[in-house]
């Protein structure tokens, strides 16, 4: 339902329901004035037949009725009122409007205090209808004695009755209020909406909870502040950074950022610049890249959007995205095996040990020499080939046997280098950390084929194996078996590779048997057994 509508409908009701009420309670000021007029007239009245001497002499008396029947009915007539009834002492009718009911009893049972010299008015039902009544006491001339009743009755008017007099009145108030009413509702509507852009509310709340929703899942800190400094929002990761200082009920950009807010302000403006990208802040002992985007409404700059980034955590990200992380690992386990072979060649020189010496350095240089031929010759790929050998270092440094399948290669560039050193890189490293401390037998084999149309990796341990509970959370964004922060991103990178690239990863695994994990990607359009 469009907001226009909403607004003309809830005028509508407001003045259907404001006339409503406005003629109920009009029409029941008139009712009970018009009532408190006919009480005084129907007293009076009662008092005039009560003081009349026919009246007087002949209720209470055999045949009295002939008298005062003609009397009364001329006053009724004249003083348009709807009865008058005189009733004796034992409440016997001797006067009404219907000649057929003189001489029967009165009928309402309101009477006996009229009949104790009492004067006053009642409401009640009566045979001719709902009548508001006067009853006046008749007393003697010298008034020692009462002798009867005078009963004055008019029929008081109806709500519903009042209503239909004053229908045409009510009918022009609720026409005319709904005028008024529907006009300043659609014109008030029409504002709004220009002042929404058009949107309806839901939009705006749909439009404001999701834009909330995105600044609160960012992964970098969000604040913005205002033309004057006052921060009006901060996402969570930010509250995170400043350390508690959303506490205050108002926040000042100069309270996260006392030193260098001022100078980030008059940089933006030296420079002439519409941003200012990744600069360096330090708060709370933690570098920051900081971010400063002014903040424009029809060309009025109404405040300042800063974003923050952890320069540690997106160095670490660079590295595991790039694969620089796993080549450094690899070059210093490879550095660390030959610091380790050179102070043994040393210790055997200095034990004038020389042939010893000569047949360590043969043997590490034939065995290096035939893996990085078997690797150049097998793979196209530098990038991974140095991952291979580092990782081969650092499993030697670990009590690791790391075997190379023969039947490997790698030919073709349709997969980046990033790529398949993330892959391959996580995968072995994922292998290596299988092994408990108690561990004896520790084997990782490695297999890798690839061409331009497919990718085949595997890798295999005989560690302690995955255990059916952690097996599903394995490729699950920051879950680790080894609850050390920072971990859990490696094999979650895999699957995040392997999927943009349509490919499949499996996982087999048995406790204390081992786990080998396969990846298999082929190019769209190509079938590959």
């Amino acid at each position: 339902m469009s907001l226009r509508l909403k607004i003309v409908i809830m005028s509508f009701v407001v003045v259907v329901v404001s006339v409503m009420t406005s003629g109920w309670i009009m029409v029941n000021n008139i009712t009970d004035a018009f009532e408190k007029e006919i009480e005084e007239r129907a007293v009076a009245i009662a008092r005039t037949v009560a003081q009349m001497p026919d009246i007087r002499e002949h209720v209470g008396r055999q045949g009295g009725e002939t008298k005062i029947q003609p009397v009364a009915e001329n006053i009724r007539t004249a003083a348009n009122v709807d009865y008058i009834v005189i009733i004796d002492m034992n409440s016997i009718r001797y006067s009404h409007p219907s000649e057929e009911l003189i001489g029967k009893a009165f009928v309402g049972g309101d009477e006996q205090e009229a009949l104790a010299k009492k004067e006053y008015v009642s409401r009640a039902q009566g045979t001719l209808g709902n009548a508001i009544r006067a009853f006046v006491p008749i007393l003697t001339e010298d008034r020692d004695e009462q002798v009867g009743v005078a009963v004055v009755g008019i029929l008081a008017p109806t709500f519903h009755s009042i209503v239909a007099d004053y229908s045409n009145d009510l009918l022009f108030s609720l026409l005319w209020g709904l005028f008024i009413g529907l006009v300043g509702s659609f014109l008030l509507a029409h504002h709004i909406k220009k002042q929404t852009f058009g949107l309806e509310p839901y939009e705006i709340a749909k439009l404001a909870e999701e834009r909330s929703a995105v600044m609160q899942a960012m992964d970098i800190g969000i604040i913005a502040v205002d033309e004057e400094g006052q921060i009006t929002f901060m996402n969570s990761l930010a509250r995170q950074y400043i350390q508690g200082g959303n506490e205050k009920e108002s926040l000042h950009v100069k309270d996260i950022f006392p030193n260098s807010w001022e100078r980030l302000v008059q940089q933006l403006n030296q420079e002439r610049m519409e941003q200012l990208i990744n600069q360096n802040v330090v708060l709370f002992g933690k570098t920051y890249l900081l971010s400063l985007y002014p903040i424009e409404v029809k060309g009025k700059l109404v405040g300042t959007l800063l974003t923050m980034v952890d320069r540690t955590e997106a160095n670490r990200l660079a590295e595991e995205l790039t694969g620089v992380k796993a080549l450094v690992d690899a070059l210093r386990a490879q550095n660390h095996e030959y610091m380790n072979k050179l102070h043994s060649i040393a210790g055997l020189i200095q034990l004038e040990r020389t042939d010893e010496a000569l047949d360590v350095i043969l043997d590490e240089t034939e065995n290096e020499e035939s893996m990085i031929l078997f690797l150049k010759e097998r793979f196209t790929d530098y990038s991974l080939s140095g991952l291979l050998l580092g990782k081969r270092s650092r499993a030697r440094e670990l009590g690791i046997t790391l075997s190379i399948d023969p039947a490997s290669y790698l030919k073709g560039t349709y997969h980046s280098a990033g790529d398949l050193v993330t892959i391959t890189g996580n995968l072995i490293e994922n292998a290596f950390e299988a092994f408990g401390p108690q561990a004896k037998s520790r084997m990782v084999d490695c297999f890798i084929q690839g061409d331009d149309s497919h990718l085949y990796i595997k890798v295999k341990d005989n560690g302690k194996g995955i255990s059916p509970s952690d097996k599903e959370n394995i490729f699950t964004y920051g879950f680790s078996s080894k609850a050390k922060e920072g971990r859990g991103i490696g094999l979650a990178l895999v699957q995040q590779i392997v999927m943009a690239h349509h490919g499949e990863v499996k996982v087999e695994s048995e406790l204390n048997n081992g786990t080998e994990i396969t990846i298999k990607i082929t190019r769209r359009g190509t079938e590959h057994d």
